[in-house]
């Protein structure tokens, strides 16, 4: 059974598609930043639970890029959410039909299958703490089914984070 159920969250996560889009400043060393922190308010538009996700996974992959959390930061890190719901109202089609000489009938109906999804766009800024200057920022839209567990909130936000910083620090252009 636990099988089905991890076959099933792998499924979940790889039906969730999202787009990622990220800026910088080119003239910013990234090498130079070392320790992060977040803005006292980050997560606006997340419920609380969800910033802590958000905030769990951000700190896991940059202290895995060699970053670490600090009292004084070198950068701070702001979460911004903005939700919207959508409902899919997909029909499945049943029909019956029996047709003979120039004489037919045919009976058609539709299940009506309703699932709601949370299209979501999630933005994290770095701000350098001195001048207090947005460096980098990276946004991703996707799509999150509403009725998910906590464990699948869990592994969206791992996989969802992964891919916003994928590109942090970002490549250094020829």
């Amino acid at each position: 059974m636990k099988y089905y159920q991890y076959l099933f969250l792998l499924l979940f996560i790889g039906c969730t598609s999202s787009k990622v889009v990220y800026d910088y400043d080119s003239q910013v060393n990234f090498n130079d930043y070392k320790t992060f922190n977040f803005f006292e308010d980050a997560g606006k538009g997340l419920n609380e639970l969800d910033r802590n996700r958000v905030e769990y996974e951000l700190q896991t992959a940059l202290e895995a890029k060699g970053m670490r959390l600090a009292e004084t930061p070198d950068l701070y890190i702001n979460i911004i959410s903005n939700e919207q719901a959508s409902v899919n109202r997909n029909r499945i089609g049943i029909g019956i039909g029996s047709g003979g000489r120039n004489v037919g009938f045919g009976i058609s109906g539709g299940i009506p299958i309703e699932s709601r999804k949370i299209n979501q766009q999630v933005t994290i800024d770095f701000v350098e703490s001195e001048k207090n200057q947005l460096i980098w920022q990276g946004k991703a839209n996707s799509e999150l089914n509403e009725k998910t567990s906590p464990e699948e909130r869990r592994a969206y936000y791992q996989k969802l984070i992964q891919k916003i910083l994928s590109n942090y620090p970002p490549k250094k252009e020829k």
